[in-house]
């Protein structure tokens, strides 16, 4: 295997990604993912290795390298012992025919394995990097029965990407069937995160969930992928995924980047990335070590259903049940959902204030603040709240895993004859001025929202992430020193808040 010195530069290292949903793997980044498997699987020339979802082809070369020099005790001959990896031990599901072409120049250093320069001699052209153009199965609501992607968006001329990823499409995987025997012992890789380019948007579909879900289905010795961590405590659909892999047992390792850009530079959006070990045969606790933008954390063995979501920092527990065991009623039972009034963002309303028919909205546009009135009769939803004291709760703030961090943003007194867009989630109804500035006043506290931290994993604050917050009396203006006062946090655990949660500005 040729090997690259400093002089000869990785074009791995350097090549663009082609958007957020399909991240290409840094080469470092897929070694130190390939660490987290036992030294032995690099012995054991009967092995099967697949990446389900190959881009650059990172994985089936850094998998390929560390298979040649582990098997040469096994098979001394330099071009038996390649032959027999790259036609026996290593598969690739390419994304699409680019990637398919990308990946093969990667692992056979040619396009095709017909190639002047290609490794593998006498095999198909496509060798063992497999793609096949698969259909969506569209449902009345024009959504793919199995990946969830909208008709809408994927809809494309016929010899276009259409991102129906042959591992998680029934028909793709029959198709490899096909191709491959199935039987596969190990499955890494970094697959595509989700069906949209936004970022993490509340309207993107994930897709990551299907292909680890995909890769357990096969019941590999070992299953080791890049995902991203909102699935530890949100994300949309990702419910049943996250209680499967909290208290399925078989994590043996857990390796969480708070900032996402610490793997793929220039590539980020909030909440983060992970990798893990699954282990088959294991059943326990799991080694985490999480990773700030200020440094590694030492790796703690932890359970990981210890609650409905996963608090990824150990250090917040002890603060956290000693909260919970005052069985205070939770905030959230005084928060509305998404979209409070049923006003999207983009409303916009008109100027007339007069006549009791007209109520006032408060919309925000990129953190500006302003307002704008719409009739009374066009709203459905809350309409409680319209006429009582209430604090507004921006919807969404991120700051991209940085620390210390706001967490939320600046929580607002709105008066009785308004409403909001579903920039905000509105809390109350509250009886008075007075105590609604007194709820503001907590709201702003570090205490509410490092606890809110715990639950808020990606941009989104959603009534859920309150759920850990304790609800107070609301006769006075709540101040950190009181709060600690009453929950016992010592001058240590204070501290550690300060670290991670900023002043409120």
């Amino acid at each position: 295997m040729a090997k690259t010195t400093a002089r000869q530069a990785d074009i791995l290292e350097v090549i663009a990604d082609l958007s957020n949903d399909e991240v290409f793997t840094p080469p470092r980044v897929a070694r130190d993912v390939l660490d987290l498997l036992p030294a032995a699987v690099w012995a054991d020339p009967n092995l099967r290795w697949l990446d389900p979802g190959s881009k650059t082809g990172i994985f089936l070369r850094e998998i390929t390298r560390r298979l040649y020099a582990g098997l040469a005790p096994v098979i001394p001959d330099d071009a038996a012992r390649l032959d027999h990896i790259l036609r026996h031990q290593v598969f690739g599901v390419a994304t699409s025919a680019l990637t398919a072409l990308m990946s093969r120049r990667t692992l056979y250093c040619a396009k095709t394995t017909h190639g002047t320069h290609s490794v593998l001699a006498n095999a198909p052209a496509a060798g063992h990097v497999w793609h096949q153009r698969i259909e969506h199965a569209f449902n009345e609501a024009g959504r793919c029965t199995e990946c969830g992607g909208s008709r809408d968006q994927l809809e494309t001329a016929p010899d276009s990407e259409n991102y129906a990823y042959p591992f998680i499409h029934a028909a793709g995987r029959a198709a490899l069937a096909q191709e491959f025997d199935m039987q596969f012992d190990v499955i890494v890789g970094n697959p595509p995160y989700q069906m949209t380019g936004g970022g993490g948007g509340t309207n993107d579909t994930p897709l990551y969930n299907l292909f680890v879900e995909s890769a357990i289905d096969l019941r590999p010795q070992y299953i080791t992928m890049i995902v991203p961590s909102r699935w530890m405590a949100g994300g949309r659909g990702l419910d049943e995924f996250r209680k499967k892999m909290l208290a399925g047992g078989h994590i043996r390792t857990l390796v969480d980047h708070m900032k996402m850009d610490a793997l793929f530079p220039g590539v980020d959006f909030e909440g983060g990335v992970c990798y893990f070990l699954w282990d088959r045969e294991y059943a326990g606790d799991c080694t985490v070590t999480l990773q700030y933008d200020t440094g590694a954390q030492e790796p703690v063995v932890r359970a990981l259903d210890q609650h409905d979501i996963f608090v990824r920092d150990a250090r917040a527990l002890q603060i956290l049940e000693r909260v919970r065991s005052r069985l205070e009623p939770s905030l959230a039972e005084l928060i509305s959902g998404d979209t409070p009034f049923g006003l999207a963002t983009s409303f916009k309303g008109g100027d007339a204030a007069d006549g009791p028919g007209m109520v006032k909205v408060y919309v925000s546009d990129k953190g500006r603040r302003s307002a704008t009135y719409t009739e009374r009769s066009g709203i459905q939803k809350n309409v409680h709240l319209i006429d009582a004291w209430k604090v507004l709760l921006p919807e969404a703030y991120g700051e991209r895993g940085a620390t210390p961090a706001m967490v939320l943003g600046p929580p607002m007194v709105a008066e009785p004859g308004s409403c909001c867009t579903q920039t905000f989630l509105a809390a109350g109804p509250l009886p008075s001025q007075d105590e609604a500035e007194s709820f503001e006043s907590y709201m702003r506290t570090r205490f509410v929202r490092f606890l809110v931290s715990l639950r808020k994993i990606s941009q989104h604050a959603l009534r859920s992430t309150y759920t850990w917050v304790p609800q107070q009396t609301w006769d006075r203006e709540w101040t950190d020193e009181e709060l600690y006062a009453k929950y016992g946090i010592t001058d240590e655990e204070q501290a550690y808040i300060a670290s991670m949660i900023r002043e409120m500005t």
